[in-house]
């Protein structure tokens, strides 16, 4: 059966386009994004039975090349949204450049294809222990062809659910995007109760489950149940904005919530993710370092000719991988120097960038196989190459360049580290199918550069629609409804604390966030001894905290839900709710994507005033969807 086919080329194109974009809307809001393998491989048979019967037009490969195309797309999304954000809140940019986001994100993501290469036989084929999860499953989907039809409709049905909420919520804004409450208790203590109005977000946590559920719900109580109320009692005359936080909190609890904590508390979180991407490459570097030993030593043994090799293990030749890093770096050392102007410094962080996104891809590839892509923390490894990239352009006396090139290279080594953990799930489903990973690997590329030129129009309509980290470029009557970009305000955070010139980072709040950390840590550790099923995994904790608690309360209901419908059941029928889920996030993401552009092109929706009824109105919603949810996986 033929793998690549101008059907499944023009369908890769279209679902990656879609998906990249969905992806990059679901993270820039939560701070997560999911695996697109699955959903991208069961619209692909949808689509392609369509073309002559379910026999002739379910071909597994062609399916399989869709969701490699697919998945590269998601993962790419994920590094940009996870750093070049961090360029707008650090006033470096006003908006996205098309050309330089699109660079960035190329060059990263095919540099991310070709330093995984060459891991591909001793991480997947000789590894006992990475098991790659999503790998498995959309392997085990794909099998299952015969069942894509009504998986595809499945997807479709939930994507209009979801996207019909969100056009009631932010086009005829019938409810806002949050039902939530706040107090002043005696003048000393805050007291908040909120949650998120998002199928999104109830999607998300149904997909990664209880426990990464609970972590980040406990993250957001660590910071609003917790720090947020005790920093107000005990600092209630620091002056915030030229008002004491008493008086902020006085004359709009909610409002001075989200003040307090957006200027203090969420720096906790950036303690805790920095010293968890630390511990997580701590954690796998000598499997990792003998994992790239065994691969290198791998092609060096076979001393082959490609074409005398088996079609199952038939890479791209090490010649074009060596030759196309080597190529790669030379528009990454240019774009370097256009942007600080200093060759000797642009070589420098060139020379960086290609180390430590070899390094990283290999770190994120492998923790993909012990964990699966959506658990994978590459914001992590970011926050690594960060605070690594920053030391050195101090030491080298140039610290005046500033935040932002120390973001340059953290952005092309996030984009390389997603797409590492990517491409070797996608090269594991295809070894259990038994594809041919050369042409999977040129479908990641294809991925890859779809979702580059897709992403930049993405990211400059949702900055100038609803704001991303801050509204405060938008009209006051636009405002209220920006994007957190958590993980991007978190590299802002750290390259300006130790570049920036006037930076005002709340040190003693980061260590503070550094203890906690550690806290989780051990505890983690305490919970492995006693051989516990739940762990606790201290970047999840950390997204926690460093998000608004009402965005943490829908993914925990999601997770617990998934725990209740599934407990004690014989049959597994999760794989209908990661469908339903799917389509769930991806249609509120992509009408989030298109009220957007309705909102920059100035169209005015009629409103429908419900006043204080509209976020009741909007929960009982959200209570129906996750019936209807519980209804389909049954």
């Amino acid at each position: 059966m033929k793998e690549i086919t101008l059907r499944s080329i023009f369908l890769s194109i279209l679902i990656t386009a879609a998906l990249a974009g969905a992806n990059a809307y679901l993270g820039l809001k939560a701070g997560m994004t999911v695996s697109a393998s699955i959903p991208a491989a069961v619209i692909s048979m949808g689509v392609l039975a369509c073309f002559a019967g379910k026999k002739k037009g379910n071909n597994i490969f062609e399916n399989n090349m869709v969701q490699t195309a697919a998945s590269a797309g998601e993962s790419l999304a994920a590094g940009v949204i996870f750093t070049i954000p961090a360029l707008i809140l650090l006033g470096h940019w006003t908006d996205f450049s098309f050309w330089e986001v699109s660079l960035i994100a190329g060059l990263g993501g095919i540099l991310g294809i070709l330093f995984c290469i060459p891991l591909r036989r001793a991480f997947i084929v000789d590894s006992k222990e990475l098991t790659f999860p999503e790998g498995l499953a959309t392997a085990e989907v794909l099998k299952e062809g015969e069942k894509g039809g009504a998986g595809a409709s499945l997807i479709g049905q939930s994507a209009l659910i979801g996207g019909l909420f969100k056009f009631f919520q932010s086009g005829f804004k019938a409810w806002g995007e949050a039902l939530e409450g706040a107090s002043f208790i005696g003048g000393k203590w805050l007291a908040y109760i909120g949650t998120n109005l998002s199928p999104a977000l109830l999607g998300v946590g149904y997909i990664v489950g209880k426990n990464i559920g609970i972590l980040v719900f406990l993250g957001g109580c660590i910071a609003w149940v917790i720090g947020l109320p005790l920093y107000i009692y005990l600092n209630g005359d620091e002056v915030i904005g030229g008002d004491s936080i008493n008086s902020i909190v006085q004359n709009s609890a909610v409002d001075g919530a989200y003040l307090i904590w957006s200027k203090k508390i969420r720096y906790l979180g950036v303690g805790a993710m920095a010293v968890g991407g630390v511990y997580a490459l701590l954690k796998v570097w000598n499997p990792v370092l003998d994992g790239i030993k065994s691969g290198m030593e791998a092609y060096r043994k076979m001393g082959i000719k490609q074409k005398d090799l088996p079609r199952e293990e038939r890479n791209i030749p090490m010649p074009f991988v060596l030759g196309g890093i080597f190529l790669l770096l030379i528009p990454i050392v240019l774009y370097y120097n256009h942007v600080i102007s200093d060759l000797n410094i642009a070589l420098a962080m060139g020379i960086i960038m290609v180390l430590a996104g070899f390094l990283f891809s290999s770190v994120a590839g492998y923790m993909g196989g012990l964990v699966g892509s959506s658990n994978n923390p590459i914001s992590g490894i970011t926050i690594a190459t960060l605070l690594f990239t920053s030391f050195v352009l101090l030491f080298m006396g140039k610290g005046s360049i500033g935040p932002a090139a120390a973001i340059f290279v953290g952005s092309i080594v996030c984009c390389a580290a997603s797409i590492g953990s990517d491409i070797l799930q996608d090269l594991k489903c295809g070894n259990i199918i038994n594809a041919t990973p050369w042409k999977q690997e040129l479908m990641e590329i294809l991925g890859v550069i779809v979702a580059a030129l897709v992403i930049t129009p993405v990211l400059s309509l949702l900055h100038n629609a609803y704001g991303i980290g801050s509204d405060l470029h938008l009209p006051v009557e636009d405002q209220g409804n920006f994007l957190a970009a958590p993980q991007a305000g978190l590299m802002a955070s750290v390259a300006d604390g130790i570049l920036g010139e006037s930076s005002t980072l709340p040190w003693n709040l980061v260590f503070i966030g550094i203890f906690i950390g550690v806290l989780i840590i051990l505890w983690d550790k305490k919970l492995e001894k006693i051989g516990s099923s739940f762990r606790a995994p201290v970047l999840a904790v950390a997204v926690g905290i460093y998000l608004p608690i009402e965005l943490a309360v829908p993914i925990f209901l999601g997770g617990y839900l998934r725990h209740y419908l599934h407990c004690g059941k014989k049959k597994d029928t999760s794989r209908q709710g990661i469908l339903v889920c799917s389509g769930l996030i991806t249609g509120e993401a992509l009408m989030g994507i298109i009220l957007a552009g309705v909102i920059v092109s100035k169209f005015s929706i009629p409103a429908i005033a419900l006043g204080p009824v509209g976020p009741w109105l909007g929960f009982i919603c959200l209570a129906l969807i996750a019936k209807y949810l519980a209804q389909k996986v049954r």
